[in-house]
């Protein structure tokens, strides 16, 4: 029997694809892509959910008392931190430890190990309702991204920059799913787009 490869998407709100069904999120979207490539590919384990930030991810992380390793892990957290106005130097260690488990889950190997930035809400119909300050959320997001790009680097894992995207929702409205807030799966097949380009 051909094998098929493990993907492990630990995160958020991204990660489980709020406001889309589960085929239209990025991870399964990915998988798909892979797939049709010839690159075999079982449903990804996902541990994430809408609100969590990085504090609360590896809580659950340590419940579920994973012990098998798999060929593919992604990492997307943070736009709760920010959203919270939770501390940047907590988000940085809190980050450092979570993609240090990320490499531990794919058994030591950094190359199969993806972080994804954080989007952008402050670009969206929910942000514009909030009440703050548009560019201070980009602002800020672009902080919080610096922190998990530095981090990802100094570890040597591949570092998926998908916020360029995020931003084309100013002028894309098929980009934003039905709640003004999440991503469509139109964008979440562009982020699966670009991390297979880097996987095959």
């Amino acid at each position: 029997m051909e094998k098929q490869f493990s993907y492990l998407a630990l995160g958020d709100s991204y990660t489980i694809g709020e406001a889309v069904e589960q085929v239209e999120s990025f991870p399964f979207q990915l998988v798909d892509i892979l797939n049709n490539k010839g690159i075999r590919f079982e449903n990804p384990k996902i541990i994430a959910k809408t609100g969590w930030t990085t504090d609360e991810l590896r809580h659950a992380i340590q419940q579920e008392q994973i012990v098998e390793t798999f060929d593919l892990v992604t990492l997307l957290i943070g736009v709760n931190n920010q959203y919270r106005g939770y501390a940047q130097e907590t988000y940085r260690k809190e980050f450092a430890e979570l993609l240090e488990m990320a490499i531990r889950f794919a058994g030591g190997d950094k190359n199969k190990v993806d972080v994804v930035s954080i989007p952008d809400w402050g670009v969206t119909e929910f942000a514009k309702q909030s009440g703050r300050d548009l560019q201070a959320i980009s602002n800020e997001v672009d902080a919080f991204n610096a922190i998990n790009r530095q981090e990802a680097l100094l570890r040597e894992v591949t570092y998926i920059d998908i916020t360029p995207i995020s931003r084309q929702a100013i002028k894309k409205q098929m980009f934003i799913a039905s709640d003004g807030l999440h991503p469509s799966g139109k964008m979440y097949a562009e982020w699966a787009k670009l991390l297979a380009e880097q996987l095959s």
